[in-house]
């Protein structure tokens, strides 16, 4: 299946005014399709997330990266290494919950604005913070399914900037989601993964929790040291069937 790809600019919503970017890809032809939103790592729109973006996009969506980090590092792209760890760890703490919800809501609000997306069919997935923003984004917004790798942070005693911690907004989901770890990920502690569990079952929601036992922090990327083929390629296949299933691509 031939791929376009493009660059893009998301106009930002309410008073903050502007626009942020992102990399869209979609399958070649002029049809409306479901969308999906692709978070990144700490390390932007590096060279794996738009692979990524172009591989669910060859699966029948409108696929589309945000970057998040717009507001202190427009167009960072790092690699998986000691430098780009340091350097996308300082955006990571510079993140605001509310700021985060807006994004998300200005890409939703862009991907249904566009001819090629059938508005009323959008998910979400991500990888690390990005896993976290995608468990974020299924709590403030109206995705039909999400699917978080490895998301960091989503049992914390507070949310991104401090606030409300994000596993208290579990309530809000409406839609499906899966959460994806790897068991031997320091991290993300399996008491917190259980956390996320519990949390998911006492309000509800349709959820699937998997822990890949032999996998660590960063499983699906085969740049960083830490992929695990397997694990991969199982929580592929999950994400992709829970996506047909849920916005028909």
């Amino acid at each position: 299946m031939a791929i376009i790809t493009e660059r893009v600019q998301i106009p930002q919503a309410g008073a903050e005014g502007g626009s942020f970017g992102g990399y869209v890809a979609r399958p070649e032809g002029g049809d409306r399709l479901p969308a999906v939103i692709v978070y990144m790592e700490i390390f932007g729109i590096n060279s794996h997330i738009r692979d990524v973006t172009e591989r669910i996009a060859a699966e029948g969506y409108v696929a589309i990266a945000p970057d998040y980090f717009h507001r202190t590092g427009p167009g960072v792209e790092y690699g998986y290494d000691d430098a780009g760890m340091e350097a996308g760890m300082k955006l990571l703490f510079a993140l605001q919950a509310d700021e985060m919800i807006a994004d998300a809501n200005a890409t939703i609000d862009y991907l249904r604005s566009r001819d090629d997306v059938a508005g009323d069919k959008i998910g979400a997935m991500g990888f690390c913070i990005g896993g976290h923003m995608t468990y974020l984004t299924a709590c403030t917004t109206d995705v039909n399914v999400s699917a978080s790798f490895y998301g960091g942070g989503i049992a914390g005693a507070q949310g991104p900037g401090g606030g409300a911690s994000t596993l208290s907004r579990t309530p809000g989901i409406g839609g499906r989601i899966l959460c994806l770890f790897g068991g031997q990920d320091a991290m993300i502690p399996q008491d917190q993964v259980e956390a996320i569990r519990s949390a998911l079952a006492e309000a509800g929601t349709r959820n699937e929790v998997v822990v890949y036992d032999d996998a660590d922090h960063g499983f699906n990327c085969d740049q960083r040291a830490t992929y695990n083929e397997a694990a991969a390629k199982d929580a592929w296949a999950k994400v992709v069937a829970a996506f047909a299933e849920e916005l028909g691509g």
